[in-house]
């Protein structure tokens, strides 16, 4: 890195800075605070450029002092994933929002990166539709969902976010705009009409208002026309489990299909389809590309929703459920696990001559034992169709069952708080009630584990009092379980003890993958350096 940008005090720094101030406007670029860090590493520098166009003006200074980027917009996800080596510019994706959707009825819609997804939400609800993410992250923008591949609940209809891609824009370590897949709109990375790149602190592009109240069409300031967001890797998103994803629609460099190999087959040019290289930043946390805008696909919004939930007793239990339930064929948007800790109230009985229960004196329905979570389905479509399928699904799940309107309060939250160390379990859905014993053994004593046991991905939380020793042992137990399964188990978050010493992904078969396309798409090691797995 440049001496001169070793510390904020050199004259180099107030060059840099005044630099920074050029391009992305007086209020937009400053000296970086406390508060400015990514898994407790602190930034230098902030910067908010207007537009696609001032973003990648960063990207080129950067490249010039030789200075490192970590993209970054709310940071709901912050302390995510492995601590960068050095964040020299923190580059905040607030600006870069917007809604394009031309015509109304379009299938699809660009979305800027920085865009919250309540926003995306609002704005496409006008026209009576949706885009199928319902993350758990409050406040998270689109930019930070992909480049996390964070999903929700609806993951089980819809594929995750990144599989519902069409195209992107996104910005190289050079600071190259790169168009790959469908474009809702060319108006999103027009230049400048006036003036340099976001000089004056305007925002570039036009579109529907980010905050999804009204519309605006022309330039907006921020906090007008563009709201402060996620961002692309300020989720510090690591995206674990996900980047190295294989099979249809799988986010992340396995959804490509093939070994990545010299640059044409990374830039798309050889074998590998754009949109395939398009994937590779999901998951990426903002270490090959920053994400300036993606094409999604948009859905009308279903007319009825409704939650069908029983009660579950065992992993094994839950395990004959969902394979009861995919079995019914009633088209389920949702199947979701709530496994919490400490167990629920006593459930009323079942009696012992219902068929759901018929022949097993000892089930805990009929013994009144406290049930250990809930399985809940979500049905969505017309209103008679719903009614229809959510009285056959009642049926299967037995006398237990219940119809409810609303969603129960766990639904689409994280089973894991500040400071505990988080996993995410990925594993075929028939043997995530394997994963979940195994983690119970591992840890001596059940464990919080929420999730989609549909797809057989769920979250669990352990402690963060354990020491790093303990943590490490019980991440060994579980992996050893889950490899002859084709799953896994990484740590999406941890306290920073934990953190620095326990192996946060597991075994990589993908990693000379990843290894290959940073080698070209960021050869310099300047973007988001450290955040990848295997220290990239």
């Amino acid at each position: 890195m440049a001496a001169a940008a070793r510390s904020t005090d050199r004259p180099g720094a107030l060059e840099i800075t005044r630099k920074l101030t050029e391009i992305c406007g007086p209020p937009f670029a400053r000296f970086a605070g406390p508060a400015d860090e990514v898994a407790g590493r602190t930034a230098r520098w902030v910067a908010v450029p207007g537009g696609p166009h001032a973003a990648a003006e960063v990207l080129r200074l950067a490249a010039a002092h030789d200075l490192t980027v970590v993209p970054r917009g709310a940071g709901t996800k912050i302390d995510w994933g492995a601590a960068p080596a050095q964040v020299d510019i923190m580059l905040d994706t607030g600006r870069l929002a917007g809604v394009w959707h031309e015509p109304h009825a379009a299938s699809v819609a660009e979305i800027g990166a920085g865009t919250p997804l309540r926003a995306v939400q609002a704005t496409l609800g006008r026209t009576g539709r949706r885009l199928p993410v319902d993350v758990p992250s409050p406040g998270a923008t689109l930019g930070g969902v992909l480049a996390a591949d964070e999903s929700g609940p609806l993951r089980h209809r819809h594929g995750s976010p990144c599989a519902q891609l069409v195209g992107v824009r996104y910005l190289g370590a050079d600071g190259e705009l790169v168009s790959v897949g469908e474009s809702g709109t060319a108006r999103f990375g027009a230049a400048a009409p006036t003036g340099g790149p976001g000089g004056d602190g305007r925002a570039e592009g036009v579109g529907d208002v980010a905050a999804g109240q009204g519309s605006a069409m022309g330039w907006g300031r921020a906090g007008g026309l563009f709201v402060a967001g996620d961002g692309i890797g300020g989720s510090g998103a690591l995206g674990p489990g996900r980047l190295f994803a294989a099979g249809p629609g799988a986010g992340g460099l396995g959804a490509a299909g093939a070994e990545v190999g010299g640059g044409d087959a990374v830039l798309g040019r050889g074998e590998l389809p754009g949109l395939d290289v398009a994937r590779l930043l999901c998951g990426s946390q903002g270490g090959l590309g920053v994400l300036v805008s993606a094409t999604m696909r948009v859905h009308a919004v279903p007319a009825s929703r409704v939650w069908v939930s029983r009660p579950v007793w065992t992993p094994l239990e839950v395990h004959d459920l969902v394979r009861a339930v995919l079995a019914a064929e009633v088209a389920p948007a949702a199947v979701e696990l709530d496994l919490p800790v400490p167990v629920p109230l006593p459930r009323r009985r079942v009696p012992a001559s219902h068929p759901s229960v018929a022949g097993r004196p000892d089930h805990p329905a009929v013994t009144g034992r406290p049930a250990a979570g809930s399985l809940v389905v979500l049905l969505e479509g017309g209103p008679s169709d719903v009614a229809e399928r959510a009285e056959r699904l009642t049926a299967v799940l037995g006398a237990e069952a219940v119809v409810n309107h609303h969603a129960p309060e766990w639904w689409g939250r994280y089973p894991f708080a500040p400071g505990d160390t988080a996993l995410r379990i990925e594993v075929p859905a028939g043997d995530l009630h394997a994963a979940v014993y195994a983690l119970r053994d591992a840890a001596g004593a059940p464990v919080p584990v929420r999730g989609s046991a549909g797809v057989g991905t769920a979250y669990a939380a352990l402690p963060g009092v354990l020491s790093p020793e303990r943590v490490a042992s019980i991440l060994t137990a579980v992996r050893s379980v889950l490899i002859a399964r084709q799953g896994r188990c990484v740590v999406v978050a941890a306290p920073a003890p934990v953190r620095r010493v326990v192996d946060l992904w597991g075994e990589l078969p993908a990693l000379p993958r990843l290894r290959s396309a940073k080698a070209h798409l960021d050869p310099h090691h300047r973007l988001a350096p450290g955040r990848l797995p295997g220290g990239l």
